[in-house]
C-alpha cells in the first residue's frame, strides 16, 4: 500500500455527468466533504449530447401540464414496467430541479412573454421539454459543473476506477488508476455515488463515445448490488447513417419536434402505417391531420404526428422499411426537414444539427434530408435503488442516472433522460451526504484485497504472448450487434451468450505491452471486463424475457405478456462468481395512480 496514492472524503462521485454533478453540488451543500472521479475530462460527459431538452411538467406552452399528466406518459412509454414510485417522483420534482438550474445561472430558450420554453418530443402529451437550441444538455453541464467547482469539491479527471473496496457488507471506497501516470488510487469514502452512465460500447453502431463500457452496472454487481431489466436497450431511431466514420452520431428527436418527417426511399411518410393500438387514439392517421397539429394542438382532441411517438416503435418502424427494400442507399431512410421549415428557422432552432451534418457528413439539412437510421443510445436497466433515496441493495452504495434501472421500464421516452438525472442526481447527493455524515467513523479498507486487486490488474503486462483486447472488443460488438440488437430471437441470443462466455475465457489471458503510462492497451484490457460483464447481463435477461415490451423486441415472441412478463422485473445477482437471474415482482401502484390510466387523455 505504500506506493498507492490514498485520500479520504465522506463521499465519492463516480461519474461527472449531469446526475454526477447534480450529486456532488447537493452533496457539497450539505456539508460534506465531497470528490468526484471522472474517467474523461471534466465536460466530457454524455449529458453534453442531449440536445433536445429537459422533460418537466411547467405548463408554460400548455397550462394544462401537470405532474399527472408527465407520470401516466412516463409510465406508458416504459410500457407500464417502471418502478412506480421513481416515475411520481421525478414527474413531480422535475419542474422544481429545472427552475433550480435556472437559478444556477442555465440559460433557456423562452416565450414571448419571458417564461422557460418548451416543446414536442415524442410520447409526451404536451410540449414539455425545457430547452437552449439544440444544446441543452451542454448548458447543463456547463451550469453544474460551475456550481460544483465553485463548491470547493475534488476534481481526479483521467480517472479510471477498477473495483469498489467494502467493509463487511458496507460500501467502503474504490479502487483505481491514474491514467496519466498509471498510479494506482484508493479513496476511502463514507458514501459512493455512482453515476456512470451506460453500456453502449458493448454495440457495433451506438451514440456512445468510449466511455460508455458499463463500468458502474458491473462494478455495483461485482459488490453484490441487485441489476434489473438489462433486456432493455434503447436503440434510437435517428443516429447519423453516412459517412462510416460518423455512424451512430446521435440525431436529436428535436428535429421531429420541429416538424421534421421521416420518409422512405419512394419519398413517401411511412410512420403512419406503423401506429400500435396502443397508441392509436394519440397520433394522426393521415398527413392532412398530423400536419394540422402543428397549428391546432392546443385544441382539445388534437392528434400527434406519428414521428413522435416513443423511441422503441419508431426504430421498430425504420427497420421494418428497410428490412422491405424500402430504405435508403446506406441502410436507414430519410429525416427531412428542409421542405418543412425555412432555412433561417432550422438554423435558429437546430443549430448543432445544420452544423454537424455541414461538417461530418457535408449534408446541408436546410436543402436536402439527412440518413438516418436506429443506434444504441440509452439502457433503461441498471442497479436497483430505493427510490426515495437512491441507496442500492448495499449499505452506502448510491446511484442516479443511466447506471439506475427502474424509473423508465421497458423504454425511455426523450427529454426524461435529463430530468431524470437533476432529480435523482439531486436525492443521491442529499442522501449520501445525509448517510455519510450520520456514520460514526470511517470505514476499513482491506489492505490484502487492494494488493489482490492490483496485482490483478497489471498481470496483462507479465505475459509474452496473449489477446489483443481491441480485438476481444471488436469480437464482442460484432456479437451483440448481430445477436442481441433491435429484432431477437432465441436461437441468435443463445449463440450470443456461448460467444459471450468464449470472450471471457479469452479475456482471462489478454496482453497489453508498454507501461502504465497513458497506454490505451491497458485501459481496453481493464475495460474489457466491465464491457464482456454488461452484455452478458443483457443478452442473458433478453433471453429470459419471452415477450415484445418496449425496447426489447423478439420475432419469436411478437406478442407482448402482460400476465406473467408484465408483473415482473428480471433482477440479476452475482453469486459464486455466476451470475443469477431471478424474476421478482413489480411492486404495486397505489390505486389514486392507477386510476389515472383510465381517466380520457
Amino acid at each position: 500500500m505504500a506506493d498507492i496514492e490514498s485520500h479520504d472524503y465522506d463521499v465519492i462521485v463516480i461519474g461527472a455527468g449531469g446526475a454526477g454533478l447534480s450529486a456532488v453540488v447537493q452533496s457539497a451543500a450539505a456539508g460534506a466533504n465531497t470528490a468526484v472521479i471522472c474517467k474523461s475530462l471534466l465536460g466530457k460527459a454524455h449529458t453534453v449530447m442531449a440536445e433536445g431538452g429537459i422533460a418537466a411538467a411547467l405548463g408554460n406552452v400548455y397550462p394544462e401540464d401537470n405532474w399527472k399528466v408527465h407520470f401516466r406518459d412516463t409510465m406508458r412509454g416504459g410500457k407500464m414496467l417502471n418502478n412506480w414510485r421513481m416515475a411520481q417522483i421525478h414527474a413531480q420534482e422535475a419542474p422544481e430541479r429545472v427552475l433550480e438550474l435556472e437559478t444556477m445561472g442555465a440559460l433557456f430558450d423562452r416565450t414571448r412573454d419571458g417564461r422557460v420554453l418548451q416543446r414536442d418530443f415524442g410520447g409526451h402529451q404536451y410540449a414539455r421539454l425545457a430547452h437552449v437550441g439544440d444544446r441543452t444538455g451542454l448548458e447543463m453541464i456547463r451550469t453544474l459543473q460551475q456550481n460544483a467547482v465553485a463548491k470547493g469539491v475534488d476534481v481526479f479527471m483521467e480517472h479510471c476506477v477498477i473495483d469498489l473496496l467494502k467493509d463487511g457488507e458496507h460500501v467502503a471506497g474504490a479502487l483505481g488508476y491514474r491514467k496519466e501516470t498509471g498510479q494506482f488510487v484508493v479513496w476511502r469514502a463514507k458514501a459512493v455515488v455512482l453515476a456512470t452512465g451506460g453500456i453502449g460500447k458493448i454495440y457495433k453502431v451506438t451514440s456512445n463515445s468510449w466511455e460508455y463500457t458499463g463500468d458502474g452496472h458491473s462494478l455495483a454487481l461485482r459488490a453484490g448490488a441487485d441489476i434489473i431489466d438489462m433486456e432493455f436497450v434503447q436503440l434510437h431511431p435517428t443516429g447519423m447513417i453516412w459517412p462510416p466514420s460518423v455512424r451512430g452520431i446521435l440525431v436529436t428527436e428535436g428535429v421531429r419536434g420541429e416538424r421534421g418527417v421521416l420518409r422512405n426511399s419512394e419519398g413517401r411518410r411511412f410512420m403512419f402505417d406503423y401506429i400500435p393500438e396502443y397508441f392509436a387514439g394519440d397520433y394522426a392517421d393521415s398527413e392532412e391531420e398530423a400536419d394540422k397539429w402543428y397549428t391546432q394542438r392546443t385544441e382539445t382532441g388534437a392528434r400527434r404526428p406519428p414521428e413522435l411517438l416513443p423511441r422503441d416503435e419508431v426504430a421498430r418502424a425504420i427497420a421494418a422499411e428497410v428490412e422491405a427494400g424500402r430504405g435508403s442507399p446506406h441502410g436507414g431512410v430519410f429525416l427531412d426537414i428542409a421542405s418543412r421549415r425555412t432555412p433561417e428557422e432550422i438554423k435558429r432552432a437546430l443549430p448543432s444539427m445544420y452544423h454537424q451534418f455541414k461538417e461530418l457528413a457535408g449534408v446541408d439539412i436546410t436543402k436536402e434530408p439527412m440518413e438516418v437510421g436506429p443506434t444504441c443510445h440509452y439502457v433503461m436497466g441498471g442497479v436497483r435503488t430505493e427510490p426515495d433515496t437512491t441507496e442500492s441493495s448495499v449499505p452506502g452504495l448510491f446511484a442516479a442516472g443511466e447506471v439506475a434501472g427502474g424509473m423508465h421500464g421497458a423504454n425511455r421516452l426523450g427529454g426524461n433522460s435529463l430530468s431524470d438525472l437533476l432529480v435523482f442526481g439531486h436525492r443521491a447527493g442529499r442522501y449520501a451526504a445525509e448517510h455519510a455524515l450520520g456514520l460514526e467513523r470511517a470505514p476499513h479498507i482491506d489492505d490484502a484485497e487492494v494488493e489482490r486487486l492490483t496485482a490483478l490488474a497489471v498481470e496483462p503486462f507479465e505475459r509474452d504472448e496473449g489477446e489483443n483486447p481491441f480485438e476481444l472488443h471488436a469480437e464482442l460488438q460484432d456479437t451483440m450487434q448481430d445477436n442481441v440488437g433491435l429484432i431477437r430471437n432465441e436461437e441468435d441470443m443463445k449463440k450470443g451468450l456461448e460467444k459471450i462466455k468464449e470472450l471471457q475465457e479469452r479475456a482471462r489471458r489478454v496482453r497489453v505491452i508498454g507501461n502504465r503510462q497513458y497506454n490505451p492497451g491497458w485501459s481496453e484490457a481493464l475495460d474489457l471486463r466491465n464491457l464482456l460483464t454488461a452484455a452478458e447481463m443483457v443478452a442473458l435477461s433478453a433471453l429470459a424475457r419471452r415477450e415484445s415490451r418496449g425496447a426489447h423486441t423478439r420475432r419469436d415472441y411478437p406478442e407482448t405478456d402482460n400476465e406473467h412478463f408484465g408483473k415482473v422485473n428480471h433482477v440479476l445477482r452475482l453469486k459464486d462468481g455466476e451470475i443469477q437471474l431471478n424474476e421478482e415482482p413489480l411492486p404495486q401502484m397505489p390505486e389514486e395512480l392507477r386510476q389515472l390510466f383510465e381517466e380520457k387523455r
